[in-house]
């Protein structure tokens, strides 16, 4: 297995931040092109039951691994994702609509590999003493939050695309007047 990856330096990651400057950061699996399309599929069947609620934008579609939060060294979340072996693996959308309260989300079919990636990189962040959320792992793409109807949802499916995750990301989340943004850092990637 090779990890191949491209370094980028604080400095250049984030511009004229000093490094006591804290960022939001997570690390994730970011989308392919079909996947996203067969959520943006869905999202329009929810939008036709009215349903409201903060719509995840395409663009910021992605399957989060562990969340970090506000953080100042991102080389050394960098240096704990280069730390763990991963062989890439098959994510597949279980083709159904779950809820965590008011929060919809895409579902996959389970993955051992990313199961284990997950429980390795929570190690290796806590070994480096970067926090994280320890909540259990539940692997989901987020489609809707604080959605609100009173129209069903549980009939709506979602294509069952898939794609092989080679490549984790490190991703920094920014707010602004028009939503979230999210920019990834740097990534490793899993041949």
């Amino acid at each position: 297995m090779r990890i191949l990856h491209s370094r980028k330096t604080f400095r250049h990651i984030s511009g004229c931040m000093q490094r006591s400057d804290r960022m939001r950061l997570f690390i994730a699996v970011l989308l392919e092109s079909n996947m996203k399309r067969a959520l943006t599929d869905a999202q329009k069947a929810l939008r036709q039951r009215n349903y409201s609620g903060h719509y995840t934008d395409e663009r910021n579609l992605h399957l989060t691994l562990s969340f970090i939060g506000e953080y100042n060294d991102p080389d050394a979340v960098l240096e704990a994702m280069e730390a763990i072996l991963f062989s890439p693996c098959d994510l597949i959308f279980n083709g159904y609509i779950g809820n965590f309260g008011d929060l919809l989300w895409a579902g996959t079919e389970p993955c051992p590999a990313l199961d284990k990636y997950v429980k390795q990189l929570r190690h290796a962040l806590a070994e480096r003493g970067i926090p994280f959320d320890k909540k259990k792992f539940h692997p989901h793409i987020t489609l809707l939050r604080n959605a609100a109807s009173r129209q069903p949802f549980s009939d709506i499916s979602i294509a069952q695309e898939s794609m092989t995750v080679q490549r984790i990301s490190l991703m920094r989340s920014d707010f602004g007047k028009h939503g979230a943004q999210y920019t990834e850092i740097d990534a490793v990637e899993y041949l």
